[in-house]
């Protein structure tokens, strides 16, 4: 019997984990895959307080890792079934079965794929999830994003601080994105417009060079790339996938993600839901972290006798 399990190991899973333990609280991370989640496959990493020198995000999640290590129980397995009502909470894995007092879902999300040639073959080599994580590294040069919804014209608009150009490639002649950000789009002059276009491929030698488009009412194919030839800057938002298909009727959600209130807490008492499988505004590892941190801290109150 656990007081505390914590159902994945990225920064939010790792952070509650840390404030868990040194809390004294005997706490189990279950991670399925690698410890670090997404941050974990990110080049460099320059927007998270104390990550200098080129901190890779491999680096601070293995170190993460380390701090989370000393304090509570890891394993490396998936887990295939829950149970969450009741004060005791059951855990089903590939490997076993735990019970806690606690549950705190830290399952996360992945960024949804264009699933095209040169998408997997360039992730860090021109190919970008976040705007705000690669965007300086990209100054100078032509920048292209994929997709029409807010984030994606919320994030293009962010990324003319840096790029020599913005093109924004959607695959409707309208975007679905709130019509202030519509504007503010069409009244920047950094900013170009490719509608009724789908990314076919993307190209290059060492880095992107240039993306193969098809427009979807004409069959065109054209290729878009630098006037110079340099590489280029592909950010793709076209939506994320919450990893939460196993809480699927068991929980409250919207659109897959899991609804909370400020404190982390969900409709069911002791359990707690953190980082990207949340329903939130700002996906970034520093928030994903206090997230971590407010479930843990809470959840210490609540075994301890505090209301839910």
């Amino acid at each position: 019997m656990y007081d505390i399990i914590i159902i994945g190991g990225g920064p939010a899973g790792l952070t509650a984990g840390l404030y868990a333990g040194r809390s004294k609280l005997k706490t189990l991370i279950i991670e399925k895959a690698v410890a670090g989640g997404q941050i974990s496959g990110t080049a460099f990493v320059e927007n998270y307080p104390g990550s200098i020198d080129e901190a890779t995000g491999m680096g601070l999640s293995e170190r993460m890792l380390e701090q989370a290590e000393e304090f509570c129980d890891i394993k490396y397995e998936d887990v295939k079934e829950v149970e969450l009502e009741g004060k005791v909470k059951k855990i089903k894995t590939d490997g076993g079965e735990y019970e806690a007092k606690v549950v705190i879902i830290s399952s996360g999300a992945t960024h949804r794929k264009l699933d095209v040639p040169g998408e997997k073959e360039f992730a860090n080599k021109g190919v970008s999830y976040c705007a705000t994580c690669d965007g300086p590294f990209y100054t100078g040069l032509d920048i292209f994003v994929v997709g029409g919804g807010d984030s994606a014209l919320e994030e293009a608009t962010y990324l003319t601080k840096f790029g020599k150009s913005v093109t924004i490639i959607h695959r409707r002649d309208e975007f679905r994105a709130s019509g202030v950000v519509v504007d503010k789009i069409k009244e920047n002059p950094k900013i170009k417009l490719e509608l009724d276009a789908v990314v076919k491929e993307i190209k290059g030698d060492k880095e992107a060079e240039s993306l193969i488009i098809e427009n979807t009412k004409t069959g065109e194919i054209k290729e878009l790339k630098s006037d110079d030839n340099s590489p280029i800057g592909v950010f793709i938002f076209i939506g994320y996938i919450p990893q939460t298909e196993i809480f699927e009727g068991k929980i409250k959600m919207n659109h897959g993600y899991i609804l909370t209130d400020e404190d982390m807490k969900t409709n069911i008492e002791g359990v707690f839901a953190v980082g990207d499988t949340r329903e939130k505004k700002v996906r970034q590892m520093v928030t994903a972290a206090g997230d971590g941190c407010i479930a843990a801290v809470l959840a210490n109150r609540y075994l301890e006798g505090s209301n839910w």
